[in-house]
């Protein structure tokens, strides 16, 4: 390819050279004829006469060269031949127009921007970025942009986020110089880009957008005024942002335009303009209000931080110069905001659906004249969220106190006439900053706010003694407290509020509610929160050492009582005041766990608070009720529109499957908002078990749901997917896909305090899920599917064990010892030669057995021995018990038990399509084959891993144990032959094989034992690391 270009470069210098010797011939013509001279005539002709036969051989040596070599290679199976071949075309294309700038050429180009390689891909959209960005050359590719521009326009969505990139770059030359090329619809599939995680891919399509659309000056023929371009900027922007419908999220459109709109988006003073416009005509509707104002957020946090918003890759450290840009744009933007986010609050206008309201819809303190933004929550709270990027230190250098003023003024406003959390939360840490004892007005910030809490602690004051005294409350009476304690609660957060007295009368409230249950739910809650802050404030307030012995009695009299009813709340009837007194009862054990008084703290040891094993039982089973065993309320089933017959725990007998779901489920955002608040009571469980305010025992409620995933619908009947009218409930959780990052942290952070106890609470959680199941479903159970799962949760559990096995070699011995005794703890059952109940457990434990060393595989099998002969059961060599066999076998050294794992030696059930059982075994587990999959006759298949042979499917589960095939499984419809496989019969062998991996009913369950070893399929069905099947020695010595 190399010497295709070198050889394009001098067919280019010979076309150069006879086009100055036709300038140089026709200048000569063109004299007269008394001044021609004939001799240089007849040179310039000769001249072009050896250009042309040069231009002809080289041409040739190309076409020869094109066609042997290029043709062939850019089909290689070596990508990186094929990217060279597509970049050297490229080079050609751009060098030589006139000779390879043709359909015939660009052919190829435009058949390998289906290459399955990045790399190969990757060139080709930079060849073609080469052509489009001339227009001459842009002009002859019109029949390849009409036969190719669906691929290009698809590629946008490449799974390769740098292709995507120069995909889009491509297509914004196209868009420049070829105007009519792509349509609207084609425009359409860029839009969406810039909301994609990828900034890189984001801020190409940010580029594309503002030359297509948000171009002021794209058909304007003359310059006009650079305020005039931004409005009609921001116009066609919002247009855009409220049309499209793709996204809500503002920031992450402003971080697309930065690169190419950013001196725009910086126009703070056109957009107070245009949010502050009162015209009927030009200004702005709600809607349009509301999107703009999360412009100005957006625009303003991304200046003052320098930082692309949350899922745009990591943040960046900036430089020293982008530091001093940084402060310079905080600077500006706070000159520019300062005095228009006052007026931005206050702008009067109608009384808004978001503000306080009562039941009814009644105002709850009507004004005379309510703030249009402060009506609505969400431009509140994100106006709000602009004051934390100003500089705040220009109120007094610039001299804007009276902006100041105004400022604090409407947060007062803001505080008393909102309920929003998200405005409250915005507005208090507003406050907070003002309140800042480095700011040189802090004064006027305290000022205000010990006026607001003021106002709120004399209405809570009055409420609660009305509450107490009186034997009910009217609607709006509840709802008046409830929205001031919210707001209290609020403020708690980020102020310190213990001098207002508050714990008093919300500790009565709480002890009423405990006593009488007469204190409304919306109540409950933001008290709980008040009294929570009040405690933690109050330890922060105390020193590290010489603390007052009265100040330490108080507090922990305090943290005692406060504890006490939250865990009388546990029991609440309403789910917001259990899951609140949940939480805080999880900070509180943590915050006075037994890590206080350490680092210098000695002398906070009497305030350390550790739960008794009422409280540890009780946490753990809300635990189980809230996080685990969700279920679904009536109120639920009758927002979903789903019958009671498809909860978990509800019978499905009588169950009519087609009448189950009768309206589309609720949108998946309040699914997630509930997955998170089930994400943090876990969490905080967890993190009293890792900081030892639990015993780690409690752990094993969690650890047993590690990798449990839960079916389709439990608890309701198997329906096909048209009788759900392809609508289902919503699903039990997923806990490993849930919850499966923090307990995987759990058990990490658990091994490191002490490795006995660990393995022991694994234990634990193994032997509670057998004892459950035991419990539902009776003796037989080694062929349930939940026998399965606790399989693979052991499995999972003895990947932990893999590394460092010195360290791990005690806690796994004493596992497998204590194992040993829970499987042989229960008595046999009233039948002659029936196993324990337990005893099943051993097949779980023979999942650590490959994590044991040599030695102590051995002292574990002497322990097992002993164990039987203490209860005089049969040796055993002659014990019939399967689950036995097969963790005797796992025991068993590679010489004397050969490649016995407990894998193949307990048949297992078919799983379900999509069970955890079915995954690819990791290489280095027991029974993982290196290659292909061994099917009943004994050739491996690589092409059959999931069909009747597979390693992940039971197809014939056979018992490798015995030399037998499994119990419960039908044997009517298998081949009957009993012949010797021997060498000559490979070929008999292979069909039958391939027959019988192509059968879907090869065997199937059924009620028949075939335990007959003498049985039509011969004996000896050997181990499946080297035997094959076949009858008697076969299967022992030669397969």
């Amino acid at each position: 390819m190399k010497l295709m270009t070198a050889l394009v470069n001098v067919a280019l210098g010979v076309s150069l050279h006879q086009e100055n010797n036709q300038r140089q011939y026709e200048a000569e013509r063109s004299k007269g004829l008394g001044r021609q001279a004939t001799d240089k005539l007849e040179a310039l002709l000769e001249k072009r006469r050896e250009l042309q036969e040069q231009q002809k051989e080289i041409e040739n040596m190309m076409n020869a060269i094109f066609k042997g070599v290029f043709v062939h290679r850019y089909r290689d199976v070596v990508p990186e031949i094929r990217a060279i071949c597509m970049e050297e075309l490229g080079t050609w294309m751009r060098s030589y127009a006139d000779s390879f700038l043709t359909d015939g050429y660009l052919k190829y180009i435009g058949w390998t921007l289906h290459d399955k390689q990045r790399e190969v891909r990757l060139q080709c959209v930079k060849a073609l970025q080469g052509l489009y960005c001339r227009r001459d050359m842009a002009a002859h590719m019109e029949l390849f942009t009409s036969r190719f521009k669906t691929r290009m326009v698809s590629m946008v969505l490449d799974k390769e986020p740098d292709v995507a990139v120069e995909v889009v770059k491509m297509l914004t030359l196209m868009l420049e110089n070829m105007e009519e090329a792509l349509t609207e619809e084609d425009c359409q599939s860029v839009y969406p880009v810039v909301y994609v995680s990828s900034r890189a891919l984001a801020s190409s399509a940010g580029l594309f957008l503002y030359r297509r659309l948000l171009n002021p000056q794209r058909e304007a023929g003359r310059e006009r005024s650079r305020d005039g371009d931004n409005r009609t900027f921001f116009r066609l922007l919002l247009a855009f942002f409220l049309e499209s419908e793709l996204h809500e999220h503002a920031a992450y459109l402003v971080d697309s335009l930065w690169d190419c709109a950013g001196t725009r988006l910086r126009d703070w003073e056109t957009i107070s303009a245009l949010l502050l416009e009162e015209s009927p005509t030009e200004g702005l509707v709600d809607q349009q209000e509301k999107a703009l104002v999360e412009i100005l957020a957006a625009s303003v946090i991304q200046a003052a931080e320098g930082q692309p918003p949350v899922g745009r890759g990591p943040a960046k450290r900036p430089s020293a110069r982008e530091r001093k840009a940084q402060v310079e744009e905080r600077t500006r933007l706070t000159h520019c905001l300062v005095p228009a986010l006052p007026q931005l609050l206050a702008k009067v206008g109608r009384w808004g659906p978001h503000c306080c309201r009562g039941p009814g819809g009644v105002s709850a303190d009507p004004p005379t004249a309510a703030p249009q933004f402060s009506a609505d929550d969400e431009k509140a709270a994100l106006l709000l969220e602009v004051l934390r990027c100003f500089d705040l230190s220009i109120y007094c250098t610039g001299r804007l106190e009276k902006h100041l003023e105004l400022l604090l003024g409407q947060l007062q406003e803001v505080v008393q006439k909102h309920t929003g959390q998200a405005v409250l939360e915005a507005a208090s840490h507003a406050l907070h900053v003002l309140c800042n004892p480095e700011l040189a007005l802090h004064g006027r910030g305290d000022l205000v706010r010990s006026r607001l809490v003021d106002q709120l602690a004399d209405k809570f004051h009055q409420e609660v003694a009305e509450l107490l005294q009186a034997s009910s409350l009217d609607e709006e009476e509840v709802y008046s407290m409830a929205a001031t304690l919210k707001r209290i609660a609020v403020l708690f957060n980020a102020h310190d509020l213990t001098p207002w007295q508050l714990f008093e009368p919300c500790a009565q409230l709480l002890q009423r509610a405990v006593d009488m249950g007469e204190v409304p739910p919306q109540v409950l809650v933001p008290a709980i929160t008040c009294l929570h802050f009040h405690i933690l404030w109050e330890l922060s307030r105390l020193p590290s050492t010489d603390v007052p012995q009265g100040q330490l009695q108080s507090l922990k009299t305090r943290v005692t009582s406060f504890c006490s009813l939250c865990q009388s709340c546990l029991s609440d009837m309403d789910a917001g005041v259990r899951e609140q007194a949940f939480v805080v009862l999880s900070d509180l054990l943590l915050v006075f766990g037994p890590q206080l008084p350490q680092d210098g703290r000695e002398g906070l040891a009497p305030l350390v608070l550790l739960p008794d094993a009422g409280l540890q039982s009780q946490l753990a089973a809300f635990l189980m009720d809230h996080v685990f065993h969700h279920t679904y309320s009536q109120e639920e089933l009758s927002a979903t529109g789903t019958s009671p017959l498809c909860i978990p725990g509800v019978s499905p007998r009588d169950a009519c499957p087609l009448t189950v779901p009768l309206l589309p489920p609720e949108d998946g955002e309040n699914r997630i908002e509930e997955l998170h608040q089930r994400r943090v009571l876990l969490a905080g469980f967890c993190k009293l078990i890792v900081y030892n305010v639990l015993e780690l025992s409690a752990a094993s409620d969690v650890f047993k749901h590690y990798a449990k995933v839960g079916g389709a619908r439990e608890g309701c009947p198997a329906v096909p997917a048209m009788a759900w009218r392809h609508w289902a409930p919503p699903p039990p959780p997923q806990f490993y896909s849930d919850y499966g990052d923090i307990i995987k942290e759990t058990l990490n952070c658990t091994r490191q305090m002490d490795r006995q106890e660990w393995a022991r609470t694994l234990l634990l959680s193994l032997q509670q899920l057998m004892t459950e199941l035991l419990l539902q479903q009776g003796p037989e159970i080694r062929a349930t599917e939940s026998f399965q799962e606790i399989r693979d949760l052991a499995r999972r559990f003895s990947l932990l064990f893999s590394l460092h096995q010195l360290r791990n070699r005690p806690a796994l011995f004493s596992m497998h010892k204590e194992g040993i005794q829970f499987a042989f703890q229960e008595p046999a059952g009233p039948g002659l030669g029936l196993p324990p109940l337990n005893l099943p457990f051993l097949e779980v434990l023979s999942e650590f057995s490959p994590r044991l060393l040599r030695p102590d595989k051995a002292l574990l099998l002497a322990y097992l021995e002993k164990m039987c002969q203490e209860r005089q059961w049969l040796a055993l060599r002659d014990a019939p018990w399967p689950s036995l066999v097969a963790y005797r076998n796992s025991l068993q050294p590679q010489e004397e038990g050969g490649s016995v794992s407990s894998r193949s030696t307990a048949p297992r059930p078919r799983p379900p399509p999509g069970s955890a059982a079915k995954r690819p075994r990791v290489d280095g587990e027991a029974g993982a084959e290196p290659w292909g999959t061994l099917c009943p006759w004994g050739l491996r298949h690589p092409q059959h891993r999931a069909g009747p042979c597979g390693a992940g499917e039971a197809g014939p589960a056979l018992s490798l144990a015995g030399g037998t095939l499994a119990r419960g499984w039908d044997q009517s419809e298998a081949p009957q032959s009993t012949a010797r496989v021997t060498t000559g019969q490979g070929a008999e062998r292979r069909q039958r094989c391939r027959h019988l991996c192509r059968s879907q009913t090869v065997l199937r369950r059924g009620g028949t034992r075939c335990g007959d070893r003498n049985g039509v399929w011969g004996q000896g069905w050997g181990s499946r690391r080297g035997m094959g099947c076949g009858a008697g020695d076969t299967a022992q010595g030669q397969g």
